[in-house]
């Protein structure tokens, strides 16, 4: 399996990053670092997250790094993350 970001995803986790960054760039680092390792890790393990809360009956999943969630669906091969959420937000629904 491979992990791909939706565009809307992939702005949302740089937007993320570049919050973090203006306050504290050794902070984004970190967050970055241990976001790829999560995210990786459901290369092996897709069904390692857990199901999304307020959506159960949606078939997508999410992983937390903190201070963000990452919205996640397995398509085939692929992991799509469609979207990415910080934890003080409620979502519409991934990819939304």
């Amino acid at each position: 399996m491979r992990i791909r970001f939706t565009e809307a995803a992939r702005i949302q986790f740089l937007e993320g990053l570049e919050y973090i960054r203006r306050d504290n760039p050794e902070a984004a680092r970190r967050f970055r670092e241990k976001a790829e390792e999560i995210l990786r890790r459901l290369e092996e393990f897709p069904e390692s997250g857990r199901s999304i809360p307020e959506f159960p009956g949606l078939p997508h999943r999410e992983v937390i790094v903190r201070p963000y969630r990452f919205f996640y669906r397995a398509s085939g091969q692929t992991i799509w993350i469609v979207a990415v959420w910080h934890t003080a937000q409620l979502p519409d629904g991934p990819g939304h």
